[in-house]
C-alpha cells in the first residue's frame, strides 16, 4: 500500500522540479555566463574604444562631413578609407558596413553597422533563425547571419585579399555591433576557414564583436575563441560597480 502511495509523491516532486526549470529559464540571464569572468587587461581592451568610434563612423553619410561625431570625432582619416557600403549597395542582404586600412595601428578594419529599426530588411536578417538547421563544421550558427556574412565575404574576398597583400604585417581586424556584431562574428570563421582565398594566417585575424546577439553554439565559441571577442557592458553587485569587460565569445 505504502509503495502505491509513493506514486503521487513521485508526481508530485517531479512537477515541481519541471516548474522549477521552467520559471529559471523564464528569468534566465546572459549576465549569469559570465558573472564570474574576469575583466580584460589593460592591453586587451585598449583597442575597443577606438574600434567602437570606427564603427560609429560607418552610420555617417558623409565621413569627411560628419553629422554625429563624438566629442574628439572619430579618428580616422577619410583618405584611408578603402570602401563604404550602404543598404542599396548591400541589396538589403547586411547593414552598411566599410573597409578602413589603419596605418596608425597596422590593421585592416572592415566595420559593420547595427539594426536599424527603420530597415525592414534587417529584421529579416535576424529573424531568419532555423534552430537547429545552420550547421557549421560541427556546430550550429543562426542561419541569416550566416547568410549575411557569407554574402561580405563574397563580395569583399578580393579586397580584403589585395590588401593583405599589399600589408602583409597588418592585423585583419573585423568589427561590429548588434547585429553588425553578429554578422562579423561569423564572418571572422568563415575568413578562418578560408584563409588561403584571403592569404592570411589565422593568428593574424581578429574579432571585435560589440553587444552581440547569440549567433553560434557553445563548441564553436570556445574553438574561435582565440580570434573572435565579444566585448559588452557588465554590471557589479552595486550600481557604480560597472566595468567594461572583453570577454571570449
Amino acid at each position: 500500500m505504502s509503495f502505491l502511495c509513493g506514486f503521487p509523491v513521485i508526481e508530485c516532486v517531479y512537477c515541481l522540479a519541471c516548474a522549477r526549470w521552467a520559471w529559471k529559464k523564464c528569468l534566465y540571464s546572459a549576465g549569469y555566463e559570465s558573472e564570474n569572468w574576469g575583466l580584460a587587461t589593460a592591453q586587451e581592451f585598449e583597442p575597443v574604444p577606438r574600434i567602437c568610434r570606427l564603427i560609429l563612423a560607418v552610420y555617417e553619410d558623409d565621413i569627411r562631413n560628419p553629422q554625429w561625431a563624438p566629442e574628439g570625432g572619430y579618428g580616422i582619416n577619410p583618405d584611408w578609407v578603402i570602401l563604404r557600403k550602404d543598404y542599396d549597395d548591400n541589396q538589403g542582404r547586411v547593414t552598411p558596413y566599410m573597409i578602413y586600412l589603419d596605418h596608425d595601428h597596422a590593421e585592416i578594419i572592415l566595420a559593420v553597422s547595427g539594426l536599424n529599426l527603420a530597415k525592414e530588411s534587417d529584421y529579416v536578417v535576424l529573424l531568419d533563425n532555423k534552430l537547429g538547421q545552420a550547421e557549421f563544421h560541427g556546430g550550429y550558427v543562426h542561419n541569416g547571419l550566416l547568410k549575411a556574412a557569407g554574402w561580405v565575404f563574397d563580395a569583399e574576398n578580393e579586397v580584403l585579399r589585395k590588401l593583405v597583400a599589399e600589408n602583409p604585417t597588418y592585423m585583419l581586424i573585423f568589427t561590429g555591433h548588434s547585429l553588425g556584431a553578429g554578422v562579423v562574428a561569423l564572418l571572422t570563421m568563415l575568413a578562418v576557414h578560408n584563409r588561403d582565398k584571403l592569404g592570411i594566417p589565422r593568428n593574424k585575424i581578429r574579432c571585435f564583436a560589440i553587444a552581440s546577439p547569440r549567433c553560434m553554439s557553445l563548441n564553436l565559441a570556445v574553438r574561435y575563441a582565440d580570434v573572435i571577442n565579444s566585448v559588452v557592458l557588465q554590471v557589479g553587485q552595486s550600481p557604480s560597480d560597472m566595468n567594461l569587460v572583453q570577454q571570449h565569445d
